[in-house]
């Protein structure tokens, strides 16, 4: 039996593009603790090529930018599981096309566009599934480790998970009004994913970050995927509305030496 006590329950996992997606290697695990996996994607085009890499797995499509949509496919995956155990969101969107911009410059468009996807899906697909979720089922979305921190390449993301992270919050709190459910956040530093690759000058970023990090390596997705698995089980039971942060020491680590001589080199 699983230690997780995952083996047997059922867990919608979104947001996997390729083998590099943190939602991807979350599937891995759950899958290998003796979890039934459902996945849902936001297009055809995903769903075939997400098929290749997981030729037996139950797919689904949706747009989470469309009401109808997630409530479609919640009803179509409800039909089949009729208790859902656990659900696992990690999506998140912004059109990079245009190049950065100075915050300010941010249109409104861009702005509620990436709140609608990033961030609303969140309540729009808790609220789907509502009626369908375990007494005790658990919630798990995926955002950053700090939105205090104003990384110019990142855009706009960074209130937009602040906002993620303020609804897991008020989520968790409504729904204790019906429920046990609990709704908690994965928080990783800097990862090296395929979403993560299209956004301007991310390399040298994630190689500055992975220098502040204690043990100089980066966090990687199989280190996220574990922690998300811990709080999607039972073993967590006592943990609700908060975010698990994995960034390898690096928040405790601005002022590590052998950076900060690099930095005061002179030209």
């Amino acid at each position: 039996m699983s230690f997780l006590g995952l083996d047997g329950k059922t867990i919608v996992v979104f947001g996997v593009a390729n083998k590099k997606s943190v939602a991807y290697q979350i599937g891995q695990v759950l899958e290998a603790e003796g979890a039934a996996v459902v996945y849902v994607v936001r297009s055809k085009e995903r769903q075939d090529s997400v098929a290749k890499l997981l030729p037996k797995a139950d797919i689904h499509v949706c747009d989470v930018s469309r009401d109808e949509e997630i409530l479609a496919m919640a009803r179509e995956i409800t039909k089949v599981h009729p208790a859902i155990h656990g659900l696992v969101h990690s999506i998140a969107f912004l059109d990079y096309e245009g190049g950065i911009k100075p915050f300010h410059e941010t249109t409104r468009k861009a702005f509620l566009q990436s709140v609608d996807i990033s961030c609303y899906s969140l309540v729009a697909i808790a609220n789907a599934f509502k009626n369908h979720l375990a007494r005790d089922a658990s919630v798990v979305v995926v955002s950053i480790s700090t939105t205090k921190m104003a990384a110019e390449n990142y855009g706009i993301m960074g209130p937009v998970k602040a906002a993620l992270d303020s609804a897991i919050c008020f989520l968790a709190q409504s729904f204790s009004s019906f429920s046990n459910v609990r709704f908690n956040s994965v928080n990783p530093g800097l990862l090296k994913t395929s979403a993560s690759a299209g956004i301007p000058g991310y390399a040298d970023y994630y190689l500055y970050a992975e220098k502040l990090t204690l043990r100089k390596k980066g966090v990687t997705t199989q280190e996220v995927a574990n922690a998300a698995a811990f709080l999607l089980s039972e073993r967590s039971a006592g943990i609700n509305a908060q975010g698990i942060v994995l960034d390898a020491g690096m928040s405790v680590n601005y002022f590590d030496k052998d950076v900060m001589k690099r930095a005061l080199k002179p030209d």
